[in-house]
């Protein structure tokens, strides 16, 4: 129930988003600024917070196995994508990016969002180890399987690992780690400063949704098809999977935010630069994201 009224909000706050785009109180070089304002204030903010709360019991070891669980999580992702995809028939030209759409989601505009609001700052720890696979992960192997290339090919340069995200992450696990006392008002602004994260990114992602024919959108069958798959099918085999093995509660309801989340933004910046089709990867970000607000509460229902 609490999945579910997080969900309806975070429409709500997109619906209005939406509104004010189409008004053209939120303008796409506004959108642009409050996305930045997200990816590199309010989100690290939100991380740091997870990591100055000393009310929390997970510790190194914990942190150690849940590291180890998420890139099982990935390595899931990447095997199972060369299972699924082949059944949708998809063009040999856009394989690459229908790839890249299967197994990289929106962990940080909605991820840790929801994973905060649902669950707490315990398990936002959980959550922010996520980004760093991630990150690693979408500038090589993406990058690579947009070129349909090997991922070796494609380079390693460590500038493009490390963002605020993965800078934040360090930073709050060693406050965390090491229980080094914060400052009261340190800790309040960064509560502050992070509780803008969910809103304003459910907003820019609604502003974004005015550039989409949603004829267009809900007429591509493949793509729906294939959304349904990734936000139904995909969490409930992979939380089930990983139940056999984990038995903490929070860290398996984590990975089920992370896997149940929609088609990451990444997802249609980056054929912009590496090739692919823009315009599918688009679509399939503003399709998952509208159909979140019913899967994952759904998905929720089921598992839970």
């Amino acid at each position: 129930m609490v999945l579910f009224q997080q969900m309806a909000v975070l429409f709500i706050v997109m619906g209005v988003g939406f509104l004010c785009g189409k008004k053209s109180f939120i303008t796409d070089e506004l959108a642009k600024g409050l996305s930045w304002i997200v990816v590199n204030v309010a989100t690290p903010c939100m991380i740091l917070a997870a990591g100055m709360n000393d009310e929390s019991t997970i510790r190194g070891k914990e942190l150690l196995y849940a590291f180890g669980i998420i890139l099982l999580v990935y390595a899931f992702l990447i095997a199972l994508s060369f299972v699924v995809l082949p059944f949708f028939r998809i063009p040999s030209e856009d394989k690459g990016v229908y790839r890249v759409m299967f197994i990289f989601s929106n962990i940080g505009f909605m991820g840790l969002p929801i994973i905060q609001a649902a669950y707490g700052d315990e398990a936002l720890l959980y959550g922010a180890l996520f980004q760093f696979p991630f990150n690693f992960l979408i500038y090589t192997y993406g990058i690579a399987a947009l070129r349909g290339e090997s991922p070796l090919k494609s380079g390693f340069k460590l500038t493009k690992f490390v963002n605020t995200g993965i800078i934040s992450c360090i930073i709050s696990l060693t406050i965390y780690v090491l229980e080094i006392p914060m400052p009261g008002f340190i800790v309040s602004s960064c509560k502050s400063l992070g509780a803008l994260a969910a809103p304003l990114s459910m907003m820019v992602i609604g502003q974004s949704m005015i550039h989409i024919s949603f004829k267009d959108m809900f007429g591509d069958i493949r793509l729906l098809v294939f959304s349904v798959v990734k936000q139904l099918v995909v969490p409930i085999i992979g939380v089930l999977l990983l139940g056999l093995a984990i038995k903490d509660d929070t860290l398996i309801k984590v990975c089920f935010v992370m896997l149940a989340v929609p088609i990451g933004s990444m997802c249609a910046m980056l054929p912009q630069q590496y090739g692919g089709n823009y315009r599918l990867a688009s679509k399939g970000v503003a399709l998952s994201t509208l159909l979140s607000v019913a899967t994952i509460p759904l998905v929720s229902l089921i598992l839970f």
